[in-house]
């Protein structure tokens, strides 16, 4: 919103200002921005012992998979029959005991609980929540339950955080962010990733970003990854050679995978959608059978040679980038995949889809490499770098999360050199998915528990309306230097409508009715200038690619705003009127 640069003070209060008046209305405007910038400093350093208390818990969680993992399946190279089928199921039971009668709200991945605690109660989250999932999903995981780590630990992280802001007594707008700088802060440390991080909880969690939400974000991400990469190391979670196109042909080999994986995505998302209301939909017995049959199913897979499946599966993921596996065996590992995370999230056990997509690209981008590398011996190719790029299309057709899907790959790589290929493969994924499955997975599930959370893949596809949508021709403009209000009467009523618009000097704009005029002669002040003897000052103006919205903060105060070029100021391009703004968004709401 433009307005003119003499008089800011013609500018209407933002509604923001008034957040923090909390303790008497007689409060002056200095002690406000005196406590707005108190308090976001405040939160800035709150971020960071946010992501170090994140990236602790997370150390630990971590740590609890593994012992989970060698008490209940053992620390052989081979795991015996009798544990792969007695440990799923057996912790399968166990947790099902655990959800239903002590931590009912650590069901599910993490991230919509996450998001609802944002846009639903105040950034809300006990710390019941948090001890839970770290309960339960570790003895899921370390059980062999095909699920991954990485949603928990952001619903920990988030947890974490809003028991620090309850203590610490933020105020209620600073509440409502601060599950979301948890949420960075836990993602970060499970993925040793950063940026991935802050992309993913700003384009799926909070759907918008300022100043001071980035600044926060990112220092608890920094923070947690710091914390995370003391105990475990700074090393990427993956090692690949580095990558060279010799021929811009190349990319078609990469855009089949792009189409492979998003009919992958479309068809993991789906069963997912269909089978998760029709088991929640059955008796209220079966809930406490529904986690150790998953986990029994899982294990007898498991003994019929695909023990890869079970569990996050990142030590295979690492061999398939290294060749170990045939492109045969990559291909069935995909679909089984598929089949043990189906089962294990729809029964309703805690734990994350991260690492399933992760472990199914990864399986099927390898694949798929290895069938065009047989069909084109002359074909560049490196099982390590179509695993990655497999991961990334996986990413942003099943979850939906284009920009962070790239980022990912590039992080937790360490190579730079895959940009192009991970670009052309993630773009196609993410434009096939959205074609066949208008609705994104998180989207879904949301609206399956009853709660209708905002979709940012939706608002980042609506439409805009803007200024030039609703603008009308310009009306009457007199100059200021007009020195007999006379002359100015007759121009006005030589032109259709109520209102005139008045060109200041030496820039800027005011507006002045008929009526106002008429007035004016009749004291016998037609000597005198129009700009002098304007009641309310200069005028807001905007541009024609202004959104409409922005029109809205003014059309009370001002019925008839200018819309003036960017490149000339004194350039009246049209005008906004009330009538004519409420009619557009009519029309386009109807």
């Amino acid at each position: 919103m433009g307005t003119a640069p003499d008089p800011p003070t013609t500018l209407p209060v933002q509604p923001e200002e008034s957040v923090l008046l909390t303790s008497s209305a007689a409060r002056t405007s200095s002690a406000v921005l005196k406590l707005v910038f108190q308090e976001e400093r405040f939160f800035l350093i709150l971020s960071v012992f946010i992501g170090v208390f994140a990236g602790l818990a997370v150390v630990c969680f971590r740590f609890a998979i593994d012992w989970c993992r060698i008490y209940l399946l053992g620390s052989a190279a081979v795991v015996s029959p009798l544990r792969l089928l007695l440990a799923p199921t057996i912790a399968g039971l166990v947790i099902a005991v655990l959800v239903i009668h002590v931590f009912p709200l650590v069901r599910g991945s993490g991230v919509n609980q996450t998001k609802a605690a944002l846009y639903i109660y105040n950034g809300y989250i006990p710390l019941r929540t948090a001890v839970g999932k770290f309960i339960t999903a570790a003895l899921a995981i370390g059980s062999g339950q095909s699920l991954g780590p990485e949603d928990p630990s952001l619903q920990i992280g988030a947890s974490l955080a809003s028991v620090l802001g309850r203590r610490m007594r933020l105020s209620r707008e600073r509440m409502r962010l601060i599950a979301p700088v948890g949420a960075a802060a836990g993602l970060a440390a499970a993925f040793n990733a950063p940026i991935s991080a802050v992309l993913f909880v700003i384009e799926e969690v909070i759907g918008r970003w300022s100043a001071g939400i980035l600044g926060s974000v990112v220092l608890s991400a920094v923070s947690s990854v710091v914390v995370m990469r003391w105990f475990l190391g700074s090393e990427p979670l993956f090692r690949i050679p580095v990558v060279q196109l010799h021929r811009p042909s190349e990319l078609i080999a990469y855009f089949i995978l792009g189409i492979v994986g998003a009919l992958a995505s479309v068809a993991f998302a789906s069963g997912v959608t269909t089978l998760r209301p029709r088991l929640r939909d059955l008796p209220e017995w079966t809930q406490y059978l529904q986690p150790p049959l998953a986990g029994l199913l899982i294990g007898f897979i498991g003994l019929l040679g695909a023990p890869q499946v079970m569990g996050a599966g990142y030590e295979y993921i690492d061999q398939a980038m290294h060749g170990q596996f045939t492109w045969q065996f990559l291909g069935i590992l995909a679909g089984l995949k598929i089949i043990t995370t189906l089962l294990s999230f729809v029964s309703g056990t805690p734990g994350g889809m991260f690492a399933p997509t992760l472990f199914i690209g990864a399986m099927l981008g390898a694949a798929v490499g290895g069938v065009e590398h047989a069909l084109l011996p002359s074909l560049n190719w490196s099982p390590g770098t179509y695993a990655l790029v497999g991961m990334g299309v996986l990413f942003a057709g099943f979850l939906r999360a284009p920009m962070t899907s790239v980022f990912m790959a590039l992080e937790v790589s360490g190579n730079y050199s895959i940009i192009v290929p991970v670009l052309v493969a993630n773009t196609f994924a993410y434009l096939i998915c959205r074609g066949l499955q208008p609705s994104a997975i998180f989207d879904v599930l949301s609206r399956q528990d009853g709660v209708d959370l905002p979709s940012m893949e939706e608002q980042r596809e609506e439409s805009i309306l803007r200024v030039e949508d609703a603008m009308e021709p310009p009306p009457a403009v007199v100059p200021d230097d007009h020195d007999l209000l006379a002359k100015a009467a007759q121009v006005v009523d030589e032109a259709p409508g109520n209102v005139c618009l008045i060109r200041l000097n030496p820039v800027g704009w005011g507006a002045i009715t008929k009526q106002e005029i008429a007035s004016l002669m009749e004291q016998g002040k037609g000597g005198l200038s129009l700009g002098s003897r304007l009641a309310s000052g200069p005028i807001p103006y905007l541009h024609p690619d202004h959104s409409l919205d922005m029109a809205l903060r003014y059309i009370d105060r001002w019925p008839v705003l200018p819309v003036v070029s960017r490149a000339d100021f004194s350039r009246l391009e049209g005008v906004i009127t009330r009538q004519k703004v409420l009619k557009k968004y009519g029309h386009f709401t109807s």
